[in-house]
């Protein structure tokens, strides 16, 4: 059941985050070269949080 409402909620976590990163990119003025490793960082980060969340749900 938790695997389930997970899988729903992950892509709002995606999607809060991004805009978090977008008004931290503008707030501080990142360059648009630098933009994209800063949001490729945060993505692969919170993908990697979001995968071993999932599992230890499934699996514990």
């Amino acid at each position: 059941m938790t695997g389930n409402i997970f899988v729903f909620v992950a892509p709002v976590l995606l999607f809060i985050f991004n805009s978090l990163t977008d008004r931290l990119c503008a707030q501080r003025e990142i360059p648009a070269e630098k933009q994209f490793q800063v949001f490729r960082t945060v993505n692969i980060l919170l993908t990697i949080l979001l995968i071993s969340v999932y599992i230890e749900n499934v699996f514990a």
